[in-house]
């Protein structure tokens, strides 16, 4: 089977690691891809979806999985542009991705199929946004497009909210577009994943992820500093109740609206005293979710994502482990306010008992890997109890360094 992959990150690090590693034969591609990447994967030359289509129909590619986010709603949407060719792609055609692309348009469908969310207001301005707040703090602010996981800040207080509110509506630091002040909800966060084939569905083993820089959840967000996942974080009743309040509500959506979908669909969700709530969708595999579930998928997941792009779900191709996955992630310096490239990183051959997923690398003149983004790769462990997954993962990182290093150490421990 010719698969392409489209993503450059750790999360389609992951991605193809676990379909090289399935039991049918496959000849993967992927674009932009990475230097780690192409260990694995043969390099795509292509400047943008038309390009792309091109190369998979003279190449006679058989699946194409979408990674990256943007590529969904990029132009005419990657999706959209290969059921044009007549390419199964595994991921939602343009008009769906908005449930991602847009908080707003995400809004709109939950309050329309009483889907359990926060309340909220949209604004355009900064008079506006001041309005909404009415001095009631903790509040959340998102920014309405995509913002490579950064577009969103939980604001103590005023100062934390006018700093905010000047990078995305003054400076514009992600472009044009229209902000959301959300009620702030509490509780523990939880990741949660399904695979979407038109009306029907399979949930996949939970995640959940740290978003902020420091220990103790302290400092900026960032796209993810780490994860961990077991099947064991369904305590009780909780994985029916996300099911019949939240999964089914959103699939019978998107069907009563119109809206086809074939790929990943995640649900960040806070468990709020009242119950579940959703925070966002996201229409792919989370990053650095993606890296801590995968690892934990056993059977044919090539498979199973090509019978899933061509309308048929199978969800008999694919189990999960038992046990526990953690990944932590290391940063590079000045992360995530910048990020510095050129540091050459060590200690990679000495990881034996962990997976390494790479994030921001690349091969430097002598042959070695060295940073080239802001998070720079991820080390992935296992364990049958969650304390044994925490402790093989960091005794495996340990190996790996970086001038400038930055990793928690509270992963896979806070908020358990």
């Amino acid at each position: 089977m010719k698969i392409l992959v489209v993503g450059k990150g750790g999360r389609e690090h992951a991605i193809i690691t676990a379909l090289t590693e399935s039991p049918s034969e496959t000849e993967i591609f992927c674009f932009p891809g990475s230097d780690a990447i192409f260990e694995l994967a043969k390099p795509v030359k292509a400047d943008g979806v038309d390009s792309l289509i091109s190369f998979m129909k003279e190449n006679e590619i058989e699946l194409c999985v979408a990674g990256e986010e943007s590529y969904l709603v990029k132009d005419q949407g990657l999706a959209n542009a290969c059921e044009a060719a007549g390419i199964p792609c595994w991921g939602p055609p343009k008009e769906s991705a908005q449930l991602e692309a847009s908080k707003e348009f995400a809004k709109e469908f939950m309050v329309r199929h009483a889907i359990p969310t926060g309340g909220y207001t949209p604004v355009e301005d900064i008079e506006a946004a001041r309005t909404a707040i009415d001095g009631k703090y903790p509040t959340v602010l998102k920014f309405d497009g995509l913002a490579a996981g950064k577009g969103v800040a939980v604001c103590l207080d005023e100062a934390m909210a006018e700093e905010f509110l000047d990078e995305v509506l003054v400076q514009r630091k992600f472009g044009a577009g229209r902000l959301l002040v959300e009620e702030f909800l509490e509780g523990p966060e939880i990741s949660i994943f399904a695979s979407v084939v038109d009306d029907k569905y399979q949930i996949l083993a939970p995640a959940r992820d740290y978003k902020r820089i420091y220990d103790a959840d302290e400092g900026p967000n960032t796209g993810g500093m780490g994860a961990v996942s077991s099947l064991e974080m369904f305590e009780g009743d909780l994985r029916d109740v996300i099911d019949e309040t939240i999964v089914r509500p959103t699939v019978e959506g998107l069907q009563k609206d119109g809206l086809p979908y074939r790929g990943f669909l995640y649900f960040g969700l806070m468990l709020t005293p009242q119950g579940p709530k959703v925070i966002e969708y996201n229409c792919r595999f989370g990053d650095p979710e993606a890296e801590a579930v995968l690892p934990l998928i056993e059977g044919d997941f090539a498979s199973y994502m090509e019978m899933g792009a061509k309308g048929k779900l199978q969800p008999e191709l694919i189990r999960f482990s038992s046990g526990w996955s953690v990944c932590l992630v290391s940063a590079s310096a000045g992360y995530p306010a910048s990020s510095r490239s050129g540091d050459v990183i060590s200690g990679l051959d000495a990881v034996e008992k962990a997976s390494i997923f790479h994030s921001g690398t690349k091969l430097n003149d002598a042959g070695l890997f060295e940073t080239a983004g802001g998070r720079v790769l991820v080390v992935v462990a296992g364990g049958e109890t969650r304390q044994e997954a925490v402790a093989n993962v960091y005794a495996e990182s340990d190996k790996v360094t970086f001038d400038g290093m930055q990793r928690r150490t509270d992963i896979g421990i806070r908020n358990f």
